[in-house]
């Protein structure tokens, strides 16, 4: 299955085969439209020269780094922060992973997984369960309990995550989703 989440082709076969641009993606998912945070990775690997890869960002100067991420266009709303933490989960990456971060969800748990996932910085519980399922409906990785792990997220047949996103007409079900998750939220302050 192909990867359509952010409506380019180019960045949706970077986040397809390039499990670092994809966790990438993943972290600047916030305060930010979910297709052009997961479209940055590509955007910084054009910046780059082509590559996006964890070594080359975790040794990049930071203030360089910072700058590539203003753009324009920036690549998050918040370039200066996201430079920063996308630098540390790519020192993780290669500290812990030697710079393969497909080696992150290459368990046999969801657990295991799960606990990984909540190892990595800017990664929450909700990015953790979002990403799970991310994992499960469009790359098929799918460890033992994977779907339970990712709690609602992991069903089928629904649409409230970026997991769920594979064309233009699910990216607004996800978006109706979202808003109707602010507004009863709003109404239950």
């Amino acid at each position: 299955m192909a990867i359509t989440i952010t409506g380019d082709a180019a960045a949706d076969a970077e986040l397809e085969n390039n499990p670092f641009a994809l966790l990438a993606g993943m972290l600047l998912d916030q305060q930010f439209p979910m297709e052009r945070a997961f479209a940055g990775p590509h955007l910084l690997a054009t910046r780059l020269g082509g590559s996006f890869d964890p070594a080359e960002v975790a040794a990049y100067d930071p203030e360089d780094f910072a700058a590539l991420c203003a753009g324009p266009p920036a690549v998050h709303r918040f370039p200066g922060s996201m430079a920063a933490r996308l630098q540390a989960l790519a020192r993780y990456v290669v500290e812990e992973y030697d710079g393969d971060a497909a080696r992150i969800w290459r368990v046999d748990s969801a657990k295991e997984l799960s606990a990984r996932l909540l190892n990595l910085p800017g990664f929450g519980p909700t990015k953790v369960t979002i990403f799970l399922a991310l994992l499960g409906k469009q790359l098929g990785v799918r460890p033992t309990g994977w779907a339970q792990a990712a709690d609602g997220y992991g069903e089928e047949g629904v649409f409230r995550s970026v997991a769920d996103v594979v064309d233009a007409d699910s990216l607004a079900k996800v978006r109706a989703y979202k808003q109707e998750q602010k507004r009863s939220a709003k109404a239950g302050r």
